[in-house]
């Protein structure tokens, strides 16, 4: 099932737990306004080439549109419909006063020079400045583009708009980004994983972990897990899978990693096919990569007692049905890695007010948001006899129903 299907699949249950009007439910479900645009370049070489990108508004119900921009070869209107969606549902469970959006553009970033790399932004940029802007859609880094893939997005819209900070988050911080962003994802998966097991009886000290991922979010969840006593036991990325159940050294690692550019030959660990990772003997899992890779045909296997999902749509439906009649406990994607978006939000706020935070106090507020919203999903899961993931979307979309509703929406 693809990441609109099971997105689409889970609002419905949501939507007939909560017991929404079909009216409403249609109305929640159709975005509010998809982009289509077309891209056209000069390459270094002179030729001309042409991309198209996106840009999907989901809901503006509870505030201005929030979501990334990845620069992709796979980017098509089905799974930025899907993520942008997710993103409505995913602000509204860690209670910002945002809507959900995403875009991107079809493209390979590998093969452009940062040249061509910062003109097709720019293009993509003119092309919705208009539909754009810190009170209406407020873009961000997602796969395939970072802090200075924003930095151009401000600067072209600034040509149209006068100097606004608060059209991107993610920025690097000489232009107005937060402290604390780049390791905001990975934080709040740490600062979600520490409030689950509480409600367990249990914390990160003494627990092993395996980490599917080790790119940003991977790695400062690893760094931090490690640093609150936990054991990481087994680690990959596309490069490979290590394995040491005695626990790995996460700070030589990082060093090798950055060193060699690969997990491989790491002289703390052994060497493990990437596949074994999802089912290796752990406490908890975390995948922290692709989408659909916990499956039908490995779900089974699984030998965690708790799955932390910081990847979106890591669990397929069917694997999510196996998973819990196995007795796992998961915490899904709309709450377990919205530590970045949360970052992004007060990256706004400092924006707006022109008034920066230290990094202490991001981390606080990170914190704060993060098991506040727990407790929440927590509650309406008790309320409604559902799992966690249906608390957290019941969460949501109970909150992006009434504001909907509480704005004039007539039935």
């Amino acid at each position: 099932m693809n990441a609109l299907a099971a997105t689409t699949r889970n609002f419905r249950q949501a939507a007939r737990i909560l017991g929404l009007d079909s009216k409403i439910e249609n109305s929640l479900l159709i975005p509010f306004r998809e982009i289509k645009v077309e891209c056209t370049i000069p390459k270094d070489d002179g030729t001309l080439v042409s991309y198209i990108g996106f840009r999907v508004q989901h809901d503006n119900a509870r505030g201005p549109m929030k979501g990334g921009i990845r620069f992709h070869p796979e980017v098509d209107p089905d799974e930025v419909n899907a993520l942008a969606q997710l993103m409505t549902w995913k602000t509204a469970v860690a209670d910002l006063p945002y809507g959900g959006a995403k875009g991107g553009i079809g493209c390979k970033p590998k093969d452009l020079s940062t040249s061509e790399l910062e003109r097709l932004t720019r293009v993509f940029t003119q092309k919705i400045h208009d539909l754009i802007g810190d009170n209406t859609d407020v873009p961000a880094p997602d796969m395939g583009t970072n802090a200075q893939t924003m930095a151009w997005i401000l600067d072209e819209y600034s040509k149209f708009h006068g100097h606004s900070p608060a059209v991107v988050t993610g920025k690097p911080v000489d232009l107005g980004g937060s402290l604390g962003r780049e390791a905001a994802t990975g934080r709040g998966v740490v600062y979600a994983t520490e409030a689950l097991l509480a409600e367990h009886g249990k914390s990160i000290e003494g627990l092993t972990f395996a980490i599917q991922g080790f790119g940003n979010v991977g790695s400062w969840a690893a760094r931090l897990i490690d640093e609150r006593g936990g054991k990481v036991v087994a680690v990959s990325d596309i490069t490979g899978a290590i394995k040491n159940p005695n626990g790995i050294d996460i700070a030589a690692l990082l060093k090798h990693k950055d060193a060699t550019g690969k997990l491989e030959d790491f002289g703390g660990a052994q060497t493990m096919a990437s596949d074994e990772l999802l089912t290796s003997e752990c406490d908890v899992l975390i995948p922290c990569a692709l989408g659909g890779v916990l499956n039908r045909e490995n779900a089974g296997d699984v030998k965690a007692k708790y799955i932390i999902e910081a990847a979106n749509h890591p669990t397929d439906p069917e694997a999510d049905e196996i998973l819990s009649k196995k007795g796992v406990t998961i915490l899904p994607d709309i709450y377990a890695n919205a530590g970045g978006v949360t970052v992004s939000y007060f990256e706004w706020v400092q924006n707006i007010q022109g008034f920066m935070w230290d990094e202490e106090k991001v981390n606080q507020e990170l914190s704060r948001y993060m098991r506040r919203a727990f407790h929440e999903i927590k509650s309406m899961s008790q309320t409604h006899s559902c799992n966690l993931r249906m608390g957290a979307f019941t969460l949501g979309v109970n909150r992006v129903a009434r504001a909907t509703l509480l704005r004039g929406w007539e039935a």
